[in-house]
């Protein structure tokens, strides 16, 4: 964990959460990794399971995911041609991250549902 000294002496660019936002931040990441904890799956599963990302935002955000080493991508060469993606070793690392994620979001959901 980032120490207080640390945050307050530190450049921007240092920031260890920066960098892993720049690996697995934005819109559909988190989400299709999430998916991707519970096993392989094809593309037309993954697009079920993020139903509000775009056809060509979810390729795009699977082919970011597979430059960085997170998400392994297996095409079989048959009609229909078939892909299917997984999280890779390096990808399965994200699991904690992911868990505690989830936690946090399902305190924040029950939170602010309170509030209204």
């Amino acid at each position: 964990m980032c120490r207080r000294y640390l945050l307050d002496t530190m450049r921007l660019e240092e920031c260890p959460v920066r960098d892993t936002l720049d690996v697995i931040g934005g819109k559909w990441k988190p989400v299709i990794t999430w998916c991707l904890l519970g096993g392989t799956k094809r593309f037309g599963e993954l697009r079920k399971s993020v139903p509000d990302a775009t056809q060509k935002m979810l390729t795009q955000q699977l082919r970011e995911l597979e430059r960085d080493g997170i998400v392994s991508r297996k095409v079989f060469h048959q009609v229909p041609l078939r892909v299917e993606y997984s999280l890779t070793p390096y990808g399965q690392t994200l699991r904690p991250v992911m868990a505690e994620l989830c936690r946090w979001g399902k305190k924040h959901r029950a939170r602010t549902s309170a509030k209204t």
